[in-house]
């Protein structure tokens, strides 16, 4: 069933711009680079739709609008998609915007060195037709293939070649790792990673300008307390995330406003599946508990996400049973209901899989990246050892983690994940299927969780226009998730950002901090 996003953007104070301003943020993440094809995760994507742009893009109601493409058809029976592009668009350093960026982006954000790739399984070719039209090519027909780009961004092919950054460089990093060239509202003056970041107003942008911004500065700030003292002293205009406990107290503080919703991040629990062998456990060397289904099921049960809402969230989040929120297109109806609080039944499953004393393992988190990150995965480590599961928590900075989590270096790991198409279909083609490179699927099933029907359903799911029938396959693979318990989702992320009163902002489910929607008054 679609259930509409309607309503869930927050705009505040539409008003006309007013008196040219600087404005300063702060967020708990840097993004770890400027490079919109190297990471694949919203720090990154969120900050660079400052920057750059892409064929399509998305509005404060998270619907899809032109952006360098004015307008696009399906080709055929569904062979692929043509996208008419925006004439006179320029560059940050005054190039022109032609098909052959658009091209030269595809190549860049499909290839095997890009963490983008996932994005391209659906396509076979991209031609260009002439200096202002492509033809976007599909393996099969692909209703949704507009919402699935509105984060792919468009890099000047002769400015990424000149600099030798033809392909993204994740690992050690090239020129588009500190700098970047786009088309979109604002251009990056200073970059010096972990410090600030400093964006300045981009005179030769094709779009009207929305805001009265003269110059923005991020400064990334881990420390909450520190993030919340320099809001109510005036030195920031605008934190992300507000820490729940302190919600009320600014609540109540006339110089500032919170502004809260749900985001559309889904925090779950993921496993080891193709891991032959524990790699932090003391007592279990020679086997991987975690690949039989009835371990992954006492992880479920063990867990009390009430508890963990009422007390580490305060009722600022809500309980979920799948990689996505009711709020999703493609949510399962039929499986909405998740493991209930079962301490008994976690250790009989425990028993029955043959380990009736449990077994210490590792559980690698984030410190920095998911709000409360730290404090949850302590919370579930308690609950785990009521059972018999013995968690070593391991907490890190999430530029530590990704790594970690890409070298399999774990033996279960927490994750956030908000669909970019806000469609049930983007957590399979990421998250579940079964990681094939070559096919550009699974870049993110760390764990490498494989089931042969969830895979034949896939390009079943992305083809079919059916409403019914889509949500059909959509069903029975939420099922199959489910029952092999590939993850153990937990709950949906709350948002909660903080700013002066005097500062009027939008707040998206998918927490993208959009500048250009940014009033200083």
């Amino acid at each position: 069933m679609h259930r509409p996003i309607a309503a869930i953007a927050l705009f505040l104070g539409l008003t006309a711009p007013v008196l040219a301003e600087e404005f300063r943020w702060a967020e708990t993440t840097d993004p770890q680079t400027m490079d919109p094809h190297a990471v694949n995760s919203t720090p990154v994507l969120g900050f660079l739709n400052n920057v750059y742009e892409g064929l399509v893009r998305r509005d404060r109601d998270m619907k899809i609008e032109p952006a360098l493409a004015v307008s696009w058809e399906p080709i055929g029976a569904g062979e692929g998609w043509r996208f008419v592009l925006r004439q006179g668009v320029k560059f940050h350093d005054g190039s022109d915007f032609t098909a052959e960026d658009v091209l030269f982006s595809y190549e860049r954000a499909s290839s095997e060195q890009a963490d983008t790739a996932s994005w391209f399984a659906p396509v076979s070719e991209v031609r260009v037709v002439d200096e202002h039209t492509v033809d976007i090519m599909t393996t099969s027909p692909n209703p949704i293939f507009p919402d699935s780009i509105a984060n792919w961004m468009i890099l000047d092919s002769g400015w990424a070649e000149a600099n030798n950054a033809a392909r993204p460089d994740k690992e050690a990093g090239n020129h588009a790792t500190l700098n970047a060239n786009g088309t979109g509202p604002f251009r990056v003056t200073a970059r010096e990673p972990g410090l600030r970041t400093v964006l300045e107003p981009f005179d030769g942008w094709w779009d009207e300008a929305t805001h009265n911004i003269t110059r923005a500065e991020l400064t990334p700030i881990q420390n909450p307390a520190t993030a919340v003292a320099a809001l109510l002293s005036g030195d920031i205009d605008f934190i992300n995330p507000v820490p729940i406990q302190d919600t009320e107290r600014l609540k109540q503080n006339p110089d500032v406003k919170v502004i809260q919703g749900i985001e559309a991040r889904v925090i779950m629990l993921g496993f080891p599946h193709e891991a032959g062998a524990l790699k932090f456990s003391d007592e279990v060397s020679d086997a991987n508990p975690f690949a039989d289904p009835r371990v992954r099921q006492a992880v479920a049960h063990a867990i009390n996400v009430p508890a963990i809402l009422q007390t580490i969230m305060r009722g600022n989040a809500e309980e979920v049973s799948q990689l996505v929120s009711p709020a999703m297109r493609g949510y399962s109806d039929a499986h909405a209901a998740r493991p209930a609080y079962d301490p008994e039944q976690a250790r009989a499953l425990l028993a029955e899989a043959g380990y009736p004393d449990g077994f210490s393992f590792g559980l690698k988190c984030t410190n920095d990246r998911y709000l409360n990150d730290e404090s949850v995965c302590q919370g579930i480590t308690g609950m785990l050892a009521q059972v018999g599961l013995r968690a070593k928590l391991d907490a890190m900075p999430v530029q530590n983690y990704w790594p970690e989590l890409r070298a399999d270096n774990f033996d279960m790991f927490l994750l956030g994940w908000s669909p970019g198409t806000f469609d049930a279909e983007h957590p399979i083609r990421f998250l579940v299927a079964t990681p094939d490179e070559e096919a550009k699927l699974g870049s993110w099933n760390f764990g490498g969780y494989s089931s042969a029907r969830i895979d034949e359903l896939l390009p079943l799911i992305q083809s079919e226009i059916d409403e019914t029938k889509r949500q059909a396959m959509l069903d029975e693979v939420a099922g199959i998730v489910q029952d092999d318990m590939a993850y153990v989702p937990l709950y949906v992320q709350p948002l909660i950002w903080g700013a002066k009163a005097n500062i009027d902002l939008t707040q998206r489910p998918d927490n993208f901090f959009i500048l250009r929607w940014v009033t200083v008054n």
